[in-house]
């Protein structure tokens, strides 16, 4: 079992790398054999623009970018993905979505080409979301802020390429709560990451 966690935040000390990290120590101390990949959007560098080039990918005029190619390859390699990621109003960072838009891409992770509706590519790889917010589990359930991300990410990304999402988190109050209990919580995920059936599979 093979688990790559991505991150986007510009700071290296913030609750959502040590969380990252925390799953990750989750994931390697409880099955044998299992691996976790930590993937630092910012810290890689990764240019989340759409360009011109990723469009001429999408339509099959030419091949993707070579960074898009090496960030598919990294998941062809993976059994979960652990998307771990500070909630900028009320949705992931730019920086991860633009790393979706680009990675993500037709005929990769899903194919509209067919003529016989939309063919889902990435039911092999189970997804799990670890979203980080200020706010208290009141805002979020009174402004129906969690169905509202439930269906623009795990619908409208994941289901569209047939990726199950086995699990997804909110780990709330960040700004004034308990980072013990956060950093708990993500090492149990781990944990239960690496349990989960078919996890072993790949």
């Amino acid at each position: 079992m093979h688990t790559l966690i991505v991150t986007s935040h510009p700071n290296p000390d913030a609750l959502t790398h040590a969380v990252a990290r925390h799953i990750a120590e989750g994931i390697t101390s409880t099955a044998a054999g299992a691996t976790a990949e930590l993937a630092d959007l910012s810290a890689e560098g990764f240019d989340p623009r759409f360009n011109q080039d990723d469009m001429q990918g999408h339509q099959r005029l030419a091949p993707f970018p070579a960074d898009v190619l090496a960030e598919q390859a990294r998941l062809d390699r993976t059994t979960a993905l652990v998307l771990v990621f500070p909630v900028y109003w009320w949705s992931m960072p730019a920086l991860m979505k633009g790393w979706i838009d680009r990675v993500f891409s037709n005929g990769w992770a899903y194919d509209d080409s067919s003529g016989q509706g939309v063919v889902k590519k990435l039911g092999h790889l189970s997804i799990h979301l670890v979203g980080l917010g200020g706010a208290d589990q009141r805002t979020w359930q009174k402004r129906g802020y969690t169905d509202a991300m439930k269906t623009q990410i795990e619908t409208g990304i994941f289901d569209y390429c047939g990726a199950p999402v086995l699990s997804s988190t909110l780990l709330l109050e960040t700004d004034n709560g308990d980072a013990h209990a956060h950093l708990q919580t993500a090492h149990a995920l781990g944990q239960r990451i690496a349990t989960l059936p078919g996890a072993a599979a790949h």
